[in-house]
């Protein structure tokens, strides 16, 4: 049974984000990756967690390992195969005048096995580790078999067109993915991407069709949206200074995550699902209150709910 307690196992890509703003004539190194932040953020709230990922033996890797241990957070590194020849994913993240990010990627992501601890009580992956083969074939697998033993799966799809260009390939592989997990986030530009012309309610319906029990929407500025075979909830979101969005999505993530770990089942009561969402739009917008993935600590999201 979920508590307060539980762990929550966070699988997926670690990397290094080269921000590069407009008008810039250099890009910031900054070690991240969305399943890497989204620990992070779990870190902060005071969760149990342990990050499950790779790197290479290069200096993007030594950038990487020494962000992973500054932060705290229990990490288990995957085997890698022979052919990723030690090499670490970078992410190229170009920074409008607006703090909005756009990505390319040199890609890598072939771990052998993938470690998971015993006390898990709640799995989560997505990015690109759902994507990149032949890593994904074996989360995929990975998250059948966790499912299969009774731990509630989550996985955020984070869509990333720049590494699956092939809009149909990258549909099916969120329906596989679909099918594996209880829990399935998205924003309403992944939903847009991958099914042109729907509204954002029949997409999520139509991945919602494919298996998990909750479908949830970042909404941007516009709130968030949970979505259930008999419900949809939506809730708004605070108003801000935006300063950058560089990993509002993770810390949103991180939160919802919290709050499926102190559960047995994922919420389905009109009111609970705004509770959560709520407090998961929270996280994300004090994250783009600051310069990059800086997700709040569980004392300053739980201020920031108070004075609301």
């Amino acid at each position: 049974m979920a508590d307060g307690s539980a762990r929550v196992t966070v699988v997926g890509e670690a990397l290094v984000d080269l921000l590069w703003r407009v008008g810039a004539r250099e890009a910031h190194a900054v070690p991240g990756g969305s399943p890497a932040n989204v620990a992070v953020g779990l870190h902060r709230l005071g969760r149990p967690v342990t990050l499950v990922t790779s790197w290479g033996d290069d200096a993007p890797g030594e950038l990487v390992r020494g962000h992973l241990a500054a932060t705290g957070v229990p990490v288990r590194r995957a085997p890698t195969a022979p052919t990723s020849r030690g090499r670490t994913m970078v992410a190229l993240a170009y920074l409008d005048e607006e703090g909005a990010a756009d990505y390319d990627f040199l890609a890598s992501w072939e771990p052998l096995e993938l470690p998971v601890p015993e006390d898990t009580a709640v799995l989560h992956t997505g990015s690109l580790a759902v994507v990149i083969e032949p890593g994904a074939t074996r989360v995929l697998d990975l998250c059948r078999e966790q499912r299969g033993r009774g731990r509630t799966v989550v996985a955020d799809l984070n869509v990333r067109p720049a590494v699956q260009p092939d809009r149909d390939d990258y549909r099916a592989a969120a329906g596989r993915l679909a099918e594996a997990v209880d829990v399935l986030k998205a924003s309403d530009e992944d939903l847009a991407w991958l099914f042109p012309g729907l509204g954002v309610v029949a997409a999520a319906r139509e991945l919602l069709a494919r298996g998990p029990r909750l479908a949830v929407v970042t909404l941007g500025g516009d709130g968030a949206l949970a979505v259930t075979g008999e419900r949809e909830v939506r809730v708004g979101a605070p108003a801000i200074t935006v300063k950058d969005t560089v990993g509002a999505g993770d810390s949103f993530q991180s939160a919802l995550l919290d709050a499926l770990a102190e559960r047995a089942e994922p919420p389905t009561a009109p009111a609970e699902l705004a509770a959560v969402l709520s407090r998961c739009t929270a996280a994300a917008a004090l994250t783009c209150t600051r310069v990059g993935a800086d997700p709040p600590t569980r004392a300053e999201l739980d201020a920031t709910l108070d004075g609301a």
